[in-house]
């Protein structure tokens, strides 16, 4: 059974352009499945979809029609069996971040002493054991990013929604941050969904990469690499990575009005 799966998911939202209203099909009926532990990339143009199907996922969203399916339950709201790592981190203020992580495991109705144990344990497993009582303004971006991570990973989902979670970082820290997702991934086995639109991180960090066009998967691309993602130059360096990169990229800017989905 598949961890998380689209079904023909359509979304249309109403604008209002001069008093009239006007019909935006954001989703056009996109089906595609995530089996447990794969790591699947959604990648495309701004305004292609990405972001709506993962917020109809979380259950931020409602779908116009056709339904999402986790481990074959339907998805009516949102759910501790799903978390959500955002572009921004969206710390509160005024918490310290272990705090920030302890904040989704109350609203789960965990309590002391199983809360600070959690809460740190996330922190440690991110590489930010020693800055538990630091506030957001005191915390790089970067180590933002991390705090929200931890948060989404603190409540134990089933699978982990990214919506472009480094793509506000500076590519050195972006980096690094791509790099750890991996070992962490490596120690929890998430099933992990995340938006981008920078192809070589979708390469990177992929089992397969989910191109999308116009509302629809235009097509689903396996990466499926020999060289370990462990020794990150040799990986990145490799004519593996390139082609595959290549391949996507073709993909990716294909005309648009070409027609032939998978």
């Amino acid at each position: 059974m598949a961890a998380i799966e689209w079904r023909d998911v359509v979304k249309i939202f109403t604008l209002r352009a001069n008093g009239q209203p006007r019909a935006l099909r954001a989703l056009d009926g996109i089906s595609f499945s995530v089996e447990p532990g794969e790591i699947v990339a959604l990648l495309g143009p701004s305004g292609c979809g990405k972001t709506t199907a993962l917020r109809i996922a979380m259950g931020l969203d409602i779908a116009s029609s056709g339904s999402i399916l986790v481990n074959g339950r339907a998805v009516t709201d949102c759910g501790h069996d799903r978390g959500m790592v955002f572009q921004h981190a969206e710390l509160l203020p005024w918490c310290t971040a272990l705090e920030n992580i302890k904040f989704g495991l109350r609203m789960k109705g965990i309590t002391e002493p199983q809360l600070s144990e959690i809460a740190n344990r996330n922190l440690e497993l991110v590489g930010l054991a020693e800055a538990a009582q630091k506030r957001p303004h005191q915390l790089s971006g970067g180590m933002q990013q991390r705090v929200g991570i931890a948060r989404a990973l603190a409540i134990n989902p089933e699978i982990l929604l990214m919506d472009e979670p480094f793509g506000a970082l500076d590519s050195q820290t972006r980096e690094v941050l791509q790099t750890e997702l991996l070992t962490i991934h490596a120690k929890t086995k998430k099933t992990i969904v995340f938006v981008t639109h920078d192809l070589d991180e979708a390469v990177f960090l992929s089992d397969r990469v989910l191109v999308m066009a116009k509302g629809r998967v235009r097509k689903t691309i396996p990466v499926k690499l020999g060289q370990s993602r462990s020794n990150v130059r040799a990986f990145r360096g490799s004519k593996e990575f390139g082609l595959k990169r290549t391949e996507v990229w073709e993909v990716l800017h294909d005309a648009e009005d070409n027609e032939v989905y998978s």
